[in-house]
């Protein structure tokens, strides 16, 4: 056995990229100052699936980062909340950079965590603690100390090191393996996960007090397809940074890829969007990135359905893909499947249906034989 794991859980000391800038919208209006937190070294992380850059233009993006930015002066342990490419941890640096800590940032992915070797790569190990430690080696608190750690799915981690990490936080000082000394420690913690914790609790997943001792300030963070204000803002600058990287000259977007990038749902969020604006520019021609440039991947639906949202974000999702496919005569075919659908629920009684839709019989009646699912002298065979 050896201690050595492979380091994507490095220091991050280079400041992240903060911008505050005005941006113009489609009708030439200055929108309220917008706030771009970025990777200072994108290239290092392109294999990740990790957001390289988030933008905080939509009103519900804006608020939600000025509330970020008035906790991290604090102590306060900090959850982010939000499905993976959303930028959880572009928020915890940044929230590192405001709080003066003098320490470093570190981040660690607790799903990346080998199970044999977590404890030692947390809480650092002794020489000769265990088979291939050859070497006293200090974890990833201890690289932490004087500053943040970062972990990230934090839902990841195993029952028996929640327990020990629970005590850590109690006790803020780390025993290594190996080791009986404990070493006290300044360690700010911010944790992230993409998974319900509360849920997890509940299936004996996830420790109650280690929930309880992590979730002292939450913050979630909203998929892209729930703060549309901010994919445009997006998609342009993306569209900037891999104009230079590629050497083109920078292309426009047509008023249809606009609205095809806002009308995606964006399953994989900003880390797609990125993906998306990359591709478009390789396949645009001429100085403008149109709606056929861009080459969308819609998420696979699993068996039995997706039970992510109440049915009517559901339906709003399917409705955003039908609208990225395009096609004739949407809005007669979506009402026509409403009615069909109401009315074989209701085994043809209209007086059910009309009530279930919530409209008058004689409404329902147009629509049923406008859409040739009743005839003109049709009356229902039961009266309810």
């Amino acid at each position: 056995m050896t201690s050595g794991l492979s380091r994507r859980n490095e220091f991050i000391s280079a400041r992240r990229i903060v911008v505050s800038a005005r941006v113009t919208d489609t009708r030439g209006i200055m929108t309220p100052p917008v706030k771009l937190l970025a990777h200072p070294d994108p290239q290092a992380i392109s294999l990740s699936v990790r957001a390289k850059a988030v933008i905080f233009a939509d009103p519900k993006s804006q608020q939600l980062i000025e509330q970020i930015e008035r906790i991290a002066a604090t102590e306060a342990t900090v959850l982010i909340v939000g499905e993976s490419g959303t930028g959880k941890e572009l928020v915890a640096k940044h929230i590192h950079e405001l709080s003066g800590r003098k320490g470093p940032f570190v981040a660690v992915n607790c799903g990346a965590l080998s199970q044999t070797l977590a404890e030692a790569e947390l809480f650092g190990h002794q020489a000769g603690a265990f088979t291939g430690a050859t070497e006293t080696r200090a974890g990833w608190f201890e690289s932490a100390n004087g500053g943040t750690l970062f972990l990230d799915e934090i839902g990841d981690l195993p029952l028996p090191l929640q327990v020990k990490l629970l005590r850590v936080l109690q006790e803020r000082e780390v025993v290594r393996v190996g080791s009986r000394k404990p070493i006290a420690l300044d360690v700010r913690l911010v944790a992230a996960t993409n998974v319900d914790l509360a849920r997890a609790v509940s299936a004996g997943h996830f420790r109650l007090d280690l929930y309880y001792r992590l979730n002292v300030v939450r913050f979630e963070l909203p998929p892209l397809r729930d703060r549309r204000g901010d994919i445009l803002p997006m998609a342009e600058y993306f569209i900037d940074r891999y104009s230079a990287r590629l050497q083109l000259q920078r292309p426009a977007l047509a008023a249809g890829a606009r609205t095809a990038l806002l009308n995606y749902p964006w399953p994989g969020n900003i880390r797609e969007l990125e993906n998306v604006v990359h591709i478009a520019l390789l396949f645009a021609s001429g100085d403008t990135i149109t709606a056929e440039s861009l080459r969308f991947t819609v998420a696979p639906t699993l068996p039995g359905g997706n039970d992510n949202g109440t049915p009517l974000e559901q339906i709003g999702t399917q409705l955003d893909r039908l609208f990225v496919a395009g096609g004739e005569d949407l809005h007669a075919q979506i009402e026509q499947l409403v009615f069909t659908r109401a009315f074989n629920h209701c085994g043809g009684n209209q007086v059910q249906t009309a009530r279930l839709l919530g409209i008058s019989r004689n409404v329902l009646r147009t629509s049923l034989k406008r859409f040739g699912l009743i005839g003109s002298g049709d009356e229902d065979s039961v009266a309810v």
